[in-house]
């Protein structure tokens, strides 16, 4: 086997489709080195253990995964308010409908918004992306593309983010920093709270407390924080608005995405509830929680007759 080859582990039931990244030579024996393909996971594996697969011969967690990723695209497209493209305050059920709970006050001014569609644009929140896999942050930047959202990414290193993250903040001034990557709890550890039981959590946490240093203000510059079974508390205490992962699971590549999206796109004059933030992503309440934070979504009026 060599690096760049599609395998699962057979000692897992082929369950996650992984790529070799590396190979390393331990005690006599090739070790390989092993990526997620839509999970943000690494491991390590003997070549007994791994059979090759196509591209298209994806794990069964995988295609649940990809199935996932679709629906919750198509959701959120449906569910952008047609005219305002913002989310107004209410619940999105699972057929991705808009149950409106309104005043007669408030169903007035939707009327007069309404009777001006044609005049009114608007604004999504601007996203910083810092990610530590080009990949990973390669399929985001399609994504968010894809969601008409305004990002901007760059690849750096876990290691190396806390030293990075201000200065790239004051260069692209975004409403949203998302910081993200690879990391796992260390083979064998039982205290989920301590750092050094992760591979990267700390570097997370270290990010969170420059940002937070350099701009405390939580609905002013909204933080997303965290990979696969990252120390979600440290990272919220640190100064997150969200983070992964609460119960240790591993999180899908878009799942940073999704969080930021439903942000970007609420309106500023609400405050998102946490529950519809975990709604729009894959993983769920077992990989990604939070705080209550508001929308960056910010409306117009006229719209220019130019443009």
């Amino acid at each position: 086997m060599k690096i760049g080859d599609i395998v699962v582990r057979k000692s897992y039931g082929g369950d996650i489709t992984f790529k070799i990244i590396d190979v390393m030579y331990v005690d006599n024996t090739d070790v390989y080195l092993l990526k997620g393909i839509n999970l943000r996971i690494e491991a390590d594996s003997l070549s007994e253990d791994l059979e090759l697969v196509s591209e298209d011969n994806i794990g069964e967690i995988d295609k649940v995964f990809n199935k996932k990723v679709n629906t919750a695209i198509k959701r959120i497209l449906v569910n952008r308010v047609k005219g305002t493209r913002g989310y107004r305050a209410g619940t999105i059920d699972i057929n991705g409908k808009i149950k409106e709970m309104q005043s007669k006050q408030e169903k007035y001014k939707e009327y007069k918004e309404y009777k001006n569609k044609d005049m009114v644009f608007g604004r999504p929140g601007k996203i910083l992306h810092v990610d530590g896999d080009p990949e990973y942050l390669e399929v985001c930047l399609k994504t968010y593309k894809q969601l008409s959202l305004d990002a901007v990414g760059r690849v750096i290193s876990e290691k190396d983010q806390p030293n990075e993250i201000v200065n790239l903040v004051k260069e692209v001034k975004p409403d949203i920093v998302v910081i993200t990557g690879h990391d796992g709890m260390v083979k064998g550890v039982t205290d989920y709270i301590n750092l050094n039981s992760y591979r990267n959590s700390k570097y997370f946490v270290e990010s969170v407390i420059a940002l937070r240093s350099y701009n405390s203000n939580y609905d002013d510059l909204v933080i997303f924080a965290g990979a696969c079974q990252s120390c979600y508390e440290a990272i919220l205490d640190a100064g997150a608005n969200f983070a992964s992962s609460p119960n240790r699971v591993l999180i899908h590549c878009l799942d940073p995405v999704l969080v930021a999206e439903k942000i970007a796109y609420t309106n500023v004059e609400n405050v998102v509830a946490i529950e519809d933030v975990i709604q729009n992503t894959i993983t769920g309440l077992k990989g990604i929680g939070g705080l209550q934070t508001r929308g960056k979504y910010r409306e117009g009026f006229p719209k220019s007759q130019y443009i």
